[in-house]
């Protein structure tokens, strides 16, 4: 039977919910609209908005498991939200180019917020794949949580990435060791693509998993994002996301990434927009309806996750 729901949270207007209406037999699709919210929420949010997001997310019945669709990667810091409300301890895998774990920005970023998954009681860890960024480039000078690398509750698994300077011994991880003042990453690049498979899978804790996504891990040749983008090829996410499936209960997903031409009222996000995001003078609509494509075949992956852990 099938087994996943889906959902849009319209933030900015940027997924094609009718692309994905037969991508599988879903057992609902709901709509929920953000978009008076959109512009508050996109790449940070004071608390208010967030709490107003979270009511609307709260008023609709809840189905697990669910996919949900985000919009842009300036939302992704509403995946915390969705995780939030799970009861039960979790796991979640987080596929990006970027880390997402820094803590100098707000609390409430979108390059903050698996800050805000590694204070809930219900993760047991947040396991993060595929960053190529410079986000880990002296990464301690850059706020990022090193102290939660350290402790084990987060888990690192770059796809390439140059060993990083760190200040300090940080414990060995699944994703790294440490050695002379640099983390000397387990690069998943550089393995046979099972086996780097069987290392993430082995590295979530439990049997229940959430996968949160970011299409920035993919190549700009695979689609087109607000941000600069890694290099883990699609065919690569889609096989982790099978692996998973196949060996973990999968109660939920959320995928963001979706290309939306910033338009910031506030000043401090337009300014934080021009500094960190690539510009795109001009976009080729084929490259945005390539999108969409992408956006059906990790839909259909998700659903068969949540299928095969359902029926195993």
């Amino acid at each position: 039977m099938p087994a996943a729901h889906l959902r849009i949270l319209d933030t900015d207007a940027s997924v094609d919910t009718e692309a994905l209406r037969d991508v599988a037999p879903w057992k609902s699709i709901t709509e929920i609209d953000l978009r008076d919210l959109g512009p508050a929420l996109r790449l940070w949010s004071r608390r208010k908005t967030m709490e107003a997001a979270r009511a609307r997310l709260a008023a609709g019945e809840e189905r697990h498991p669910s996919i949900t669709f985000l919009g842009s990667g300036d939302y992704h810091h509403l995946a915390a939200l969705l995780i939030g409300r799970l009861r039960e301890p979790v796991s979640v895998l987080h596929i990006d180019n970027h880390p997402d774990w820094v803590r100098l920005a707000p609390r409430w970023h979108c390059g903050s917020w698996i800050n805000r998954l590694l204070e809930l009681p219900v993760v047991k860890r947040v396991v993060t794949v595929g960053p190529c960024s410079e986000d880990l480039t002296h990464p301690a000078r850059k706020g990022g949580n090193l102290a939660a690398l350290d402790n084990g509750k987060l888990a690192l698994f770059p796809w390439q990435h140059a060993p990083s300077r760190v200040r300090r011994r940080i414990a060995d991880g699944p994703g790294h060791h440490w050695s002379n003042g640099y983390l000397q990453w387990r690069n998943l690049a550089e393995r046979q693509l099972a086996d780097a498979c069987d290392a993430v899978v082995a590295a979530l804790p439990g049997e229940a998993v959430w996968i949160t996504l970011d299409k920035d891990v993919l190549p700009e040749r695979e689609a087109l994002t607000n941000w600069d983008q890694g290099r883990m090829p699609l065919h690569a996410v889609v096989e982790m996301i099978g692996a998973v499936g196949a060996r973990k209960c999968v109660v939920g997903a959320d995928v963001c990434g979706e290309y939306s031409p910033p338009a910031h009222r506030n000043i401090f996000k337009r300014i934080e927009s021009r500094m960190d995001q690539p510009r795109h003078a001009s976009v080729d609509p084929a490259r945005v309806q390539h999108n969409r494509q992408v956006n059906r075949t990790l839909a259909a992956a998700l659903f068969a996750a949540c299928n095969r852990s359902v029926l195993s």
